[in-house]
């Protein structure tokens, strides 16, 4: 084994240095591709632990929430240029991200180097949180302030845990709060080794960061007296635990449940090979394991077998396997409670008689036996009542499905619990902003889906059972900041 993949062991950050948890408690992490390959431990925080970082980050809160919005700015902006600056500590914590995740390499690269890209953005949002609001009398002079709420705890899964975490850290931080981070317990190692490099470099107690069994520490964390903030994102049922646990408090929550996204094909859409391909990566990149993920396509009957085919060439092209090679275009799905939510939808399907098609090529059959894969997997013309046009399959399964009219079309993206993301492919813009005012759903996509196809300026969250609230765009950051109205009489604030 290269010193490149040594076994690691990664430690809580709590008040400014890395520690391990009480009683030294760790956790083994496998490699998904190879079950029986040791990745590394990770601490396997205790309550205790919870509640040392809720107080650190309470008892650093008067000094960092001092500064100006400025000055909390320049230190996102120093953040990301840390993050990037060790070239080959970048490629390290990258590759360590493969092997206990299973994304292939080229992902998880993009999701490290790009981590800092969204810092960047959100020190921009300094300067226009800095400004109050006026609202000139009579009868009163009114100026709005926005003051940081205290300690957030901040809670981000496995799937693509540092891009999401640039979705709550970052703003959390330039409003003036201070952070708890929760990471997923399924992929722990690079996401930590990555947060304490970001909580080293600012004030002790600003971030802590800490692992281990949701079940055992998301209540202390979420339902602590000194918690102003709770940001999750995750599953609908862990969803509900964590909306409860907040309510004992009254903690407000933003939650991002995931979504069941639907596409829509029309009459009139542009199709070839590379929209195809596009069609491909918006459905099945990281092995389908993200929640803006095209998770249900309907296509217009015209274009339906065309559609078919295209989609179908594109998934045979993929290459399943470990996530390290350069040839490999889907690695594992991450765990294997996971896989089997994936594999039942499919197993369901076809016992109920659908038409299913696993695609793809396998050039190591030992290895995909053994490890956590799924081919990437199309069900045509799926009866809307089987669980993976209901559910979100959250793996490589995508259910195709036929409509007739644009009303047939939105009510059937709208039969959901979820309402997250979707999607409308048309070259004609007014017909496609017409259909997306009709969808419920958080976020429309246009001729693309997904993270490729998303301006991180735009807020993200969803409706219905997909959430609470919204992350990303300026809103993101407002949610981490409460609203302070200082009234006067008419000419006492702003002048005659």
């Amino acid at each position: 084994m290269s010193n490149m993949d040594r076994v690691v062991t990664t430690g809580l950050f709590i008040n400014g240095e890395s520690r391990p948890a009480q009683g030294g408690a760790t956790y083994a992490i496998h490699n998904p591709a190879r079950p029986s390959e040791l990745v590394g431990h990770a601490a396997d925080a205790t309550a205790q632990d919870v509640d040392d970082a809720v107080r650190a980050a309470h008892a650093a809160f008067p000094e960092w929430s001092a500064l100006s919005f400025g000055e909390r700015a320049n230190a996102l902006r120093d953040v990301a240029k840390y993050l990037t600056a060790d070239e080959e500590d970048v490629k390290y914590r990258s590759r360590l991200f493969t092997r206990e995740h299973g994304k292939i390499g080229r992902e998880t690269l993009l999701e490290m180097s790009r981590l800092g890209d969204r810092f960047v953005q959100v020190a921009d949002y300094g300067e226009r949180m800095a400004i109050d609001e006026e609202i000139a009398g009579p009868p009163f002079d009114t100026i709005v302030i926005r003051q940081p709420a205290g300690v957030a705890a901040l809670i981000v899964p496995w799937n693509w845990p540092l891009s999401i975490l640039g979705a709550k850290l970052p703003q959390a931080l330039v409003t003036g709060n201070t952070v708890v981070m929760k990471i997923s317990e399924f992929s722990a190692l690079a996401p930590a080794l990555t947060l304490h490099k970001i909580a080293a470099l600012l004030p002790p107690g600003v971030v802590n960061v800490i692992t281990g069994d949701g079940a055992k520490i998301g209540d202390p964390l979420t339902s602590h007296p000194l918690v102003r903030r709770v940001n999750f994102t995750g599953s609908v049922r862990v969803g509900r635990m964590v909306m409860k646990s907040a309510a004992e408090n009254i903690t407000p929550v933003t939650l991002e449940l995931g979504g069941n996204d639907a596409a829509l094909v029309l009459q009139d859409a542009d199709l070839n090979e590379e929209v195809f391909t596009r069609m491909y990566w918006a459905s099945f990149a990281s092995s389908g394991q993200i929640c803006m993920a095209m998770k249900r396509l309907y296509v217009h009957e015209s274009r339906y077998d065309e559609v078919v085919d295209g989609l179908t060439a594109a998934c045979e092209r993929a290459v399943i396997g470990d996530g390290l090679l350069p040839e490999t275009t889907m690695g594992p799905v991450n765990n294997a409670r996971q896989l089997k939510v994936v594999t039942d939808m499919i197993a369901e399907a076809r016992a109920k008689g659908a038409d299913v098609r696993e695609c793809g090529q396998v050039p190591d059959e030992a290895l995909y036996t053994n490890g956590y894969f799924q081919k990437p997997t199309l069900v045509f013309d799926a009866d809307p009542a089987l669980s993976i046009v209901k559910n979100e399959q959250f793996g490589p399964a995508l259910p195709i499905m036929k409509f007739r009219t644009e009303g047939e079309a939105i009510a059937k993206a709208n039969d959901s619990d979820y309402g997250l993301c979707s999607s409308i492919w048309t070259p004609d813009a007014d017909r496609a902003m017409r259909l997306a005012r009709g969808i419920e759903a958080g976020y429309t996509y246009l001729n693309g889906h997904g993270p490729m196809a998303q301006d991180g300026r735009g807020p993200f969250g969803g409706f219905k059972h997909s959430g609470v609230g919204r992350n990303l765009g300026y809103d993101g950051v407002l949610a981490f900041a409460e609203p302070h109205s200082i009234s006067g009489p008419a000419g006492f604030l702003m002048g005659g």
